[in-house]
């Protein structure tokens, strides 16, 4: 038998329906964001205690950082750099700012959360360029941060666990910084967009299929980015040689095909992957930790897998 809906999910779905808000593509970029700010903040957590939060730049782009409890600025932490969720048009470093509390507390590491350009002001590859920068950059200022620079992960949620996967596709090309892992929560692989996942939860549970083809109007330029690897990781020849990685995907989650997809794939070429669906789950439970326990089960589960490859990295380079 199916798994059926997560009732905290269908609970949410409900809460979603009776608001009767109007969608995305109504409102435009701004109207979404202002929206999806307000809604969010309604169905997070109330923000946990870190050591220290600061807002930084990584040249033009803005960056969070956190640091856990009970570390000081002198320990060289290892990293997590991510990337939030949101289509390349919605989201920013407030609405994910539980998840990477949670983080930076469970996986006992920093987090640089990173404001990447946004679609459609900034059309792909804009994202991209800022999220490979981003992660330069950490890499580069590791010592004057309190980093250890052998110890960097990337992650990121739907339009950001795609930023995180082609970031360690460019950085495998580029020849560095090697990561420690890869974190890609209900990631978009594939702009085609056509698997039976999209089409079976198309609509009522949460994204809908306008939602995704508004957001990928905003962001790709024109047809010919959506088999572009650097849109679409999925389509790219070669996953060889990268990072290992936590999928994680939501059973009721137009994303549920391509993410599983893109983890057979990784796995097929010799990668490390733990993949994990969380079948009563639909797209973006994890920022919905406030009313969706799951959220923190998948949060935790990720940093459990974050430590343990943070462990490795360290007695790799000898630490």
């Amino acid at each position: 038998m199916a798994t059926p809906l997560d009732p905290q999910a269908r609970a949410v779905l409900e809460r979603i329906a009776q608001a009767n808000l109007p969608p995305y593509p109504q409102l435009g970029a701004a109207g979404a964001r202002a929206l999806y700010r307000e809604t969010r903040g309604r169905l997070s957590p109330p923000p946990p205690e870190v050591a220290h939060v600061a807002d930084v730049r990584a040249g033009d782009i803005p960056v969070r950082f956190y640091r856990p409890p009970g570390t000081s600025a002198s320990d060289a932490l290892p990293v997590l750099v991510y990337f939030h969720g949101g289509g390349w048009t919605i989201g920013d470093l407030d609405t994910h700012d539980v998840v990477c509390r949670e983080f930076a507390i469970h996986a006992r590491c920093a987090v640089a959360a990173v404001d990447y350009r946004l679609a459609p002001e900034h059309k792909f590859p804009a994202a991209v360029e800022d999220a490979v920068a981003a992660t330069h950059w950490v890499a580069a200022q590791a010592e004057a941060l309190g980093l250890d620079p052998r110890r960097i992960a990337v992650g990121g949620d739907s339009a950001g666990g795609n930023l995180a996967a082609v970031v360690a596709l460019v950085l495998r090309d580029e020849g560095g910084p090697d990561l420690a892992m890869q974190v890609l929560i209900y990631p978009a692989t594939d702009m085609a967009a056509d698997t039976p996942s999209h089409m079976r939860f198309a609509e009522g549970y949460v994204l809908t299929r306008e939602a995704i083809l508004w957001f990928r109007g905003n962001y790709l330029r024109g047809p010919e980015d959506e088999s572009d690897w650097r849109a679409s990781p999925l389509k790219a020849t070669d996953l060889s040689r990268l990072p290992p990685a936590y999928v994680v995907t939501g059973g009721f989650d137009p994303l549920l095909d391509e993410g599983r997809a893109y983890a057979d794939r990784l796995q097929a070429a010799g990668v490390p992957v733990t993949y994990e669906c969380f079948e009563g789950m639909v797209h973006g439970f994890v920022t919905m930790g406030g009313v969706i326990a799951a959220a923190h089960h998948a949060l935790s589960r990720c940093a459990q897998a974050l430590r343990l490859a943070f462990a490795k990295a360290a007695l790799a380079g000898g630490r």
